[in-house]
């Protein structure tokens, strides 16, 4: 097993979920939260499975991840 870190961002139109540090792009999307987060998941899941385990090893690996907010002119 291996954690990975995954950004669930609020649309107005619902969920969507991604995760950082993987090789490829992956996204999960649902009306809910938990339903983001399981579709990424799973979408993780798949995309190991038909393009290996290497797509695990970033480099250099996610330690942390923080949102931060700036104010900027339009």
């Amino acid at each position: 097993m291996r954690q990975v870190k995954i950004v669930v961002e609020k649309h107005p139109d619902g969920y969507v979920a991604y995760p950082l540090g993987m090789k490829g792009v992956i996204v999960g999307e649902g009306d809910s939260y938990d339903e983001a987060l399981a579709d990424a998941t799973s979408a993780i899941r798949f995309h190991v499975e038909t393009f290996g385990a290497d797509v695990l090893d970033a480099d250099p690996p996610v330690l942390d991840a923080f949102v931060a907010e700036a104010l900027v002119e339009r």
